[in-house]
């Protein structure tokens, strides 16, 4: 199979839990960890591209299969022509190792011993340490313990979190991410995530039913993440990315794509009122 943007196949190299993709945000090859391969999750974001998506958490993981699957692949990436067959010229380098799959990946029982895992194979197979290792969530599951674990494992290894920050209020988070979240609560993970490993914040943009964000949207997502540096929390950057793939939710058909040049300036409004670095991925 030939990689692009548009293509993120969990079954790419036939494995469990290990795929790769052609990231347009890590602008490289980036090795999925996909610790929910029963297509479950305790989201169920409107733009997400999982078919048969159902409300849960993520199984138990085997965790001896995982570390030699990435073990075996990583390996064959690094040392092998793999590169050459499956990726186009200008991606060809491997920027992380991202756990992201089919549902949020925190919710697994074994996220900390997976952590573990990964950083594993990377002390013996990165001795250079140029690659890292990535955690996408949407940070529901931060205020438990055994989470926590797994972040400061993650920073132990030089990880960062991209935590899922789309909408400004509980409205607009049932909306986009099919869940009523309290601010409060968004706000206490944010800050608790932040100040065990470096976070960024990812945010999807995207007009709904042909409406781009109001400005009392964009105003009440300011204010959150305003309120949430007000509360300790420490932001690294912001990466605000607009659709690129084909969603498989009910609610997929009342999303577009908005031009470039709106989330262009939506970024430059985040910096001024925000003070926040800001990567746009139209």
């Amino acid at each position: 199979m030939r990689l692009t943007t548009k293509i993120h196949e969990r079954d790419a190299a036939q494995l469990t839990y290990v795929y790769p993709v052609v990231s347009r945000r890590a602008q490289g090859v980036s090795v999925g960890i996909n610790l929910n391969p029963n297509n479950a999750c305790n989201w169920r974001c409107a733009y997400c591209q999982v078919e048969g998506l159902t409300r849960g958490s993520g199984p138990g993981v085997d965790v001896d299969l995982l570390e030699r699957e990435l073990r075996e692949f990583l390996g064959a990436v690094l040392e092998g022509d793999w590169m050459e067959r499956h990726v186009p010229e200008g991606s060809r380098r491997v920027n992380d190792v991202a756990f992201s799959g089919n549902g949020e990946p925190t919710t697994s029982p074994n996220f900390r011993d997976c952590v573990e895992r990964v950083a594993r194979v990377l002390a013996d197979l990165d001795s250079e340490q140029k690659i890292k290792v990535v955690l996408i969530s949407n940070g529901s599951q931060v205020h438990k313990p055994e989470v926590q674990a797994g972040l400061e494992r993650l920073a132990q290894c030089r990880g960062e979190v991209w935590f899922k920050f789309d909408a400004g209020t509980p409205a607009e988070r049932l909306l986009l991410n099919g869940i009523e979240v309290p601010d409060q609560r968004v706000l206490d993970n944010l800050t608790i995530c932040s100040r065990l490993v470096p976070t960024r914040l990812q945010t999807m943009r995207v007009a709904v039913d042909g409406q781009a964000p109001t400005v009392t949207s964009d105003a009440a997502w300011s204010g959150l993440v305003r309120a949430a540096q007000n509360q300790g929390a420490h932001i690294q950057d912001v990466l605000l990315y607009g659709l690129e793939r084909e969603a498989f939710q009910p609610e997929a058909k009342r999303l577009t794509k908005l031009p470039s040049a709106e989330l262009r300036a939506r970024a430059v409004q985040i910096q001024v009122e925000l003070g926040l670095p800001v990567c746009v991925h139209p």
